[in-house]
């Protein structure tokens, strides 16, 4: 299957200089989403809990988890305060290429 992702990358980018770039971002929000809920699962708050706390409901809480929708940033800001951390927000170059995160999880730090 990484086969057939790493070829699809390489052809789409033939067609779009950054799509490989595009690719790359959606990858790391879909991290930081992960770990995002991967500290919401650690301290035993619940999707429903988590939703009356951010004032909306458990299916939008439920997307955003799944990676059904296209969050904002200041929704995933919303969601790391209703847990008790801040997401912090890094300009970096983009001539300086990161590969897939090298193993690392996106930084969310406490509040």
């Amino acid at each position: 299957m990484e086969d057939f992702l790493s070829d699809l990358i390489q052809e789409r980018s033939a067609a779009n200089e950054h799509f490989a770039d595009l690719v790359e971002a959606a990858f790391q929000r879909r991290e930081l989403i992960r770990r995002l809920a991967e500290i919401r699962a650690e301290r035993s708050i619940s999707q429903t809990q988590l939703a009356a706390r951010m004032g909306t409901s458990q299916s939008a809480i439920a997307r955003l988890e799944s990676g059904d929708s296209d969050a904002r940033a200041s929704t995933l800001g919303r969601y790391a305060a209703a847990i008790g951390h801040r997401i912090e927000f890094t300009v970096v170059d983009g001539s300086a290429k990161r590969s897939r995160l090298k193993g690392r999880k996106p930084s969310v730090a406490t509040a």
